[in-house]
């Protein structure tokens, strides 16, 4: 089992724990907004068990039946992790309407307060754990899944403040008020992921600062080569897909045009390690109405005079 997946799997038994000690509580002492967390961490632990079953997927090599790989599965994992979520938030401000139209009181806060703590405590370790190994894997499953505890955190404490409140001054309805206020933030978290996630689905390109440091890359190599255009981006899981044309002068001699694209590879793997990069050489049309015609000419003499120490 990989880092990935075995961090996934540390979140499924974090929240497999809460859950029930969540649920237990909020019965016990008849709270809504202890009793939405509770349903708050189940839609976690779905989200859990897809994140740690859509990274063992994705880590997959690529096959005859999907050449670009797997990534994709991680993707697909965190749309639907958001729509879970999005969706318990509904349920939580269903309940919380119910709890303001028949008036229960809530009991015995001490016990709601501790599990509120003890939650909060436990879903800021696991949720450093799984940002970190994310940010190395550049996993947006396990992201997605650090966001849910994230968010798991500030609600739990937003709902430790609702009970204190409570405690002070006697107020119940302050209960479903906090349960809504959870389910507001959740929603807000949903919609976020939703868009992160999803939006990879449709191939759209690579943030406009990365598409940057790949051009500047390019551009380091220009002594080499005419133009480039036509460069296309697109992410899948934690893999990154780049394909570029590069024009270089006609009588461009073909082992120095592959090494040319070698090292333009080379510099932009190691700034993203797990980039597919496909480069499309095309020869530069020189003639007397080209306008490039001169630059040719002095990339030509260039290689010239430079055929014995030549470097990229």
């Amino acid at each position: 089992m990989d880092i990935k997946s075995k961090t996934a799997a540390l979140s499924v038994i974090s929240n497999v724990t809460l859950v029930i000690i969540k649920l237990a509580v909020g019965l016990y002492i008849n709270s809504v907004s202890v009793i939405s967390e509770a349903v708050h961490s189940a839609s976690d632990l779905i989200a859990a068990m897809i994140a740690f079953f859509s990274v063992k997927a994705a880590s997959k090599p690529a096959d005859e039946e999907h050449k670009y790989g797997h990534g994709k599965f991680e993707n697909i994992a965190a749309t639907i992790e958001a729509i879970l979520i999005f969706a318990a938030a509904a349920w939580i401000i269903y309940e919380a309407y119910n709890k303001f139209t028949e008036d229960l009181e809530v009991e015995f806060l001490l016990p709601g307060i501790i599990v509120m703590l003890i939650s909060a405590a436990v879903n800021m370790l696991v949720s450093n754990r799984l940002y970190s190994v994310a940010k190395k894997t550049d996993s947006v499953a396990l992201e997605a899944d650090a966001l849910h505890l994230r968010t798991d955190v500030y609600t739990s404490g937003g709902i430790v403040l609702g009970l204190v409140a409570i405690q002070i001054t006697g107020y119940h309805w302050l209960d479903p008020v906090f349960a809504i206020f959870v389910a507001l933030l959740i929603i807000k978290a949903s919609i976020k992921l939703f868009k992160e996630a999803f939006l990879p689905l449709l191939d759209v390109k690579l943030p406009e600062s990365e598409e940057t440091a790949i051009k500047e890359i390019i551009e380091r190599h220009s002594a080499w080569f005419v133009d480039f255009h036509e460069l296309r981006t697109r992410k899948s899981g934690s893999e990154r897909h780049i394909d570029l044309h590069l024009v270089v002068p006609k009588y461009h001699h073909v082992q120095d045009a592959y090494e040319m694209c070698n090292h333009i590879k080379t510099d932009i793997l190691k700034i993203f390690p797990k980039a597919h990069v496909l480069i499309h050489l095309e020869p530069c049309e020189c003639d007397e109405t080209c306008e490039k015609g001169n630059e040719c000419k002095k990339i030509q003499n260039y290689e010239l005079d430079n055929k014995d120490k030549k470097e990229f």
